[in-house]
């Protein structure tokens, strides 16, 4: 039997995105945001309110990094998430992050967070709160990459959102191979 919890934002895994940008004065800033995902093949789409320096960053620049949050920084991951910038001007300095200019847009990399989507500002609705990048680049760390130079979630160890419990959880084991194992079936 099923039960019935009405029209709620959960899905499983939500991941928890990392989004840096730079400030009218060059000054680093970044938001937890776990509402996202890759919209078009080139995309990713999150909402993102209004409100935020980061999204006046955005709009601003035209650009923004979005880095995978890991179990290693689930503190300051979080940390970026309950503090605003409009409030903490230096809130990347206080989570004990350091920076490093994108080679591809106009915005930082978050050098302890080892994966990060750089992107371009596609479209912003402040209605609908809906943010749209252009992803120009994946940039990764070489401590994550496997053997053969791709990434491995397992050093990685990117975490995702759980709502219901307002918890954060580390991505777990391989239980299959994807475009593979399906053919089963056929």
């Amino acid at each position: 039997m099923r039960k019935n919890f009405g029209a709620k934002p959960w899905t499983y895994p939500q991941p928890v995105f990392i989004l840096a940008t730079y400030g009218e004065d060059g000054t680093p800033d970044a938001m937890n945001a776990a509402w996202g995902g890759i919209s078009d093949d080139k995309q990713l789409s999150m909402c993102i309110s209004a409100g935020h320096k980061t999204t006046a960053n955005i709009l601003a620049r035209k650009a923004f990094t979005v880095s995978m949050a890991t179990a290693e920084h689930v503190v300051s991951c979080d940390y970026v998430g309950i503090v605003s910038g409009n409030r903490v001007a230096d809130k990347v300095a206080r989570a004990g992050w350091h920076t490093t200019r994108s080679e591809f847009v106009d915005a930082p990399l978050i050098d302890e967070l080892p994966m990060a989507v750089e992107c371009r500002l596609v479209s912003y609705d402040p209605e609908s709160c809906r943010l749209v990048g252009e992803i120009v680049n994946v940039s990764a760390d070489e401590s994550i990459l496997d053997a053969g130079g791709a990434i491995d979630p397992d050093k990685l160890q990117p975490i995702t959102f759980d709502p219901i419990h307002s918890a954060y959880h580390k991505l777990g084991e391989k239980v299959g191979n994807a475009f593979q194992d399906g053919a089963k079936l056929k």
